[in-house]
């Protein structure tokens, strides 16, 4: 239940915006999202900050795309050498 509601006025761009980022919002949990709980985890995730786990399962690769990097990986470090200080 709502309490006491506000109006505010936004550009047709940022309520584009918006509904698209209630669009993600809503894949990822699987169920309906209204712009009021977009804006609420909008406001959540600026409060909390961004960690790195937050990227987990965001990058799709290709398995070649995979071996491509991990042998470039592997290539690099045979090429590093410590330096002694």
């Amino acid at each position: 239940m709502l309490g006491e509601v506000k109006t505010i006025k936004v550009s047709k761009e940022t309520y584009a915006k918006l509904n698209e980022i209630a669009g993600e919002l809503q894949i990822k949990l699987r169920r309906s999202v209204s712009i009021e709980e977009a804006m609420k985890d909008l406001i959540k995730r600026k409060e909390k900050g961004r960690k790195i786990s937050d990227l987990a399962g965001s990058w799709n690769i290709t398995d070649a795309e995979f071996k491509e990097i991990e042998t470039s990986i592997e290539e690099s470090w045979k090429k590093w050498t410590p330096t002694e200080q």
